[in-house]
């Protein structure tokens, strides 16, 4: 029996690429549900990864192209980047149809080469990133709290969050992955190793075409894992990765790993926002380390929710993480980034989703507890009078992103305390 489709935010977004381009592209990590959402919409599919067909569909793209290329439409070709020459004969073929939404490709990579591309896909090619699931996607948000109606000027909206700090613990380190929500929680949690297991044996290494010392990549994966939410040089995950090893490794080298797990979607760092400030403080321009979902992170330092419980530290790290992956997932659906910021002084900011009309929300990410709550607010409304309005808008809101507490609300200062249990786009 086939497993009911869980609507995801990507949806909608592919629906308005459809109708704007002739061919979409969809990338992401590996298991996120990109075939699966993608499929929803096709009318046609080439499964390129088929292991019965795979060898006769590589050498058709060679030799008949248009054959593989017909189909009812919107035609998916799921895992292109094994064939990457299609990317010019989708292109070509959408020149020649004059007709939007004629293609959807799929990709959990990067092609390792893109010497047979020759046209960068403008005007032909829509894209879109898919992640994980947010917590709204997979259920686990009540979804009271919309960002969207916040950036409308919402004044007043309540919630309640059903999510402990032990529900949090677990949905960390389960991750967003859809295949989890049909699974045991010991095997749902068991798939962040899976997927860790073979990033390590084999993703790398296909990404690059290259084979790298799998010790140092759990190394690598280790280091990333504990700068999760830091702006950290590679100098110093470099340091970090030689202080267990007799050879360091090479910034060459280290560059090479970075540059593959950004290829297959395994790391995705935020930039820097850079609002206009009345004063002439220096705005730090480093990119903030972070996996595309906090389970990578979890088991690359081999640790479950009752560890997460234990280290409160570790804790917020990769609560952060899960936060970012959720306003990340939010964001694109509000046609928007999210950025970090950071000054000389010492002021952060953990979250900006700034969208393309010019507003933005200002966000800190806290676990919990009355102080550390407050210090987010101060913390907020401290960058917010540092903004230069005549220069650019006032924020749309304040908000403090936590994980426990019983309710969403905004307070008497015009911040909201939100759980992430309560948020949606």
């Amino acid at each position: 029996m086939k497993a009911e489709y869980r609507k995801r935010i990507a949806d909608q977004i592919l629906e308005y690429r459809l109708e704007e381009m002739g061919a979409v592209l969809i990338e992401g990590p590996k298991w996120c549900g990109k075939t699966t959402t993608a499929e929803q919409q096709a009318q046609s599919v080439l499964f390129l990864s088929d292991p019965d067909k795979q060898k006769q569909y590589l050498e058709l793209s060679h030799l008949n192209t248009k054959l593989l290329l017909a189909g009812d439409t919107p035609r998916l070709i799921d895992e292109w980047q094994l064939a990457p020459h299609l990317w010019d004969a989708v292109r070509h073929e959408v020149d020649q149809r004059r007709k939007d939404g004629q293609f959807i490709l799929t990709g959990s990579a990067v092609p390792p080469s893109t010497e047979t591309i020759h046209h960068s896909g403008t005007g032909r090619y829509a894209w879109i990133t898919m992640r994980p699931m947010s917590l709204w996607e997979s259920g686990e948000s009540t979804g009271e709290i919309s960002l969207d109606e916040l950036f409308k000027g919402k004044k007043e909206s309540t919630g309640t969050n059903t999510l402990e700090l032990a529900d949090i613990a677990f949905l960390i380190c389960r991750g967003g992955w859809p295949a989890t929500l049909r699974k045991s929680r010991r095997a749902a949690l068991h798939m962040a190793y899976d997927y860790y297991d073979a990033v390590i044996r084999t993703d790398v290494s296909r990404a690059n075409q290259v084979e790298h010392d799998p010790e140092r990549l759990k190394a690598l994966m280790r280091s990333y894992a504990r700068h999760q939410g830091a702006q950290v040089p590679v100098t110093s995950i470099r340091n970090d990765i030689a202080a267990n090893e007799e050879d360091k490794i090479s910034i060459n080298s280290l560059h090479a790993y970075l540059v593959a797990l950004e290829k297959i979607f395994v790391i995705e760092d935020m930039r820097a926002w850079n609002p206009n400030i009345r004063s002439k403080t220096a705005i730090r321009t480093s990119d903030t380390r972070y996996f595309v979902d906090p389970s990578i992170a979890a088991a690359s330092l081999g640790i479950g929710p009752d560890d997460l419980i234990n280290d409160l530290e570790t804790f917020g790290l990769l609560f952060e993480t899960l936060c970012v992956r959720d306003l990340r997932v939010y964001a694109d659906a509000l046609d928007g980034k999210v950025y970090h910021y950071r000054d000389k002084e010492g002021l952060e900011c953990d979250a900006v989703i700034h969208r393309r009309d010019g507003s933005y929300g200002l966000i800190e990410v806290k676990l919990g507890g009355d102080k550390a709550i407050e210090h987010g607010a101060e913390t907020l409304k401290t960058l917010k009078d540092k903004i230069d309005t005549t220069r650019m808008k006032a924020p749309s809101f304040l908000m403090v992103l936590t994980a426990i507490g019983s309710y969403a609300f905004k307070r008497s200062d015009d911040v909201w305390i939100v759980p992430v249990g309560c948020l949606k786009d």
